[in-house]
């Protein structure tokens, strides 16, 4: 499917779920329960294509997610069944991915991508998070980790369009394009 249609389902979902979840002050709740599923659909390829499996009848798809869902709000609960109903849910991770972005920007809370050559501990992560909020102003940061071991030490930090490259990779990247200069 086209990114253009896909866009076209994806938004109005997201902005009707934030609409709700605003109405009902659930917005933050929504937004946990959004990263736990959005987390599960990434992580669970048989549950991604029993759901995006066009042979399976929308009860059998919403019996599933009953159970999977468990004790969600009942709000987020009909709003997936909904996606089931419509023929929909396949698109439950681009639209919970776009609502975590109307919820972030909603409450200024700024998506830090964070990628270093070793896992980062607690007060790593601090660190970067306290730097983010002073350049940025925002309220509050959100920060998801990669690791990758190519980057020899430093981190790689991605803020929207934004990066800042403290790689050692990316040093001697720079290090060798200003020697190739001179």
């Amino acid at each position: 499917m086209s990114g253009r249609v896909s866009s076209q389902v994806i938004e109005p979902y997201a902005e009707a779920l934030l609409s709700l979840g605003k109405e009902k002050n659930l917005t933050v709740e929504f937004s946990e329960d959004l990263r736990t599923l959005e987390s599960l659909w990434e992580n669970s390829p048989e549950l991604r294509s029993f759901l995006e499996n066009p042979l399976i009848k929308a009860e059998g798809k919403k019996a599933v997610l009953q159970k999977i869902l468990g004790d969600t709000n009942v709000y987020l609960k009909n709003f997936i069944m909904l996606l089931v109903d419509r023929g929909r849910i396949m698109f439950l991770d681009k639209i919970a991915e776009k609502y975590l972005e109307l919820f972030r920007k909603l409450n200024n809370i700024v998506l830090a991508e964070v990628t270093s050559a070793t896992s980062l501990n607690e007060a790593q992560l601090q660190a970067v998070k306290d730097k983010i909020t002073s350049l940025t102003g925002a309220t509050a940061v959100e920060v998801k980790t990669t690791v990758d071991p190519d980057l020899i030490g430093g981190v790689i930090i991605r803020v929207g369009s934004q990066v800042f490259d403290t790689s050692i990779k990316g040093q001697l990247r720079r290090l060798a394009l200003s020697l190739s200069k001179g």
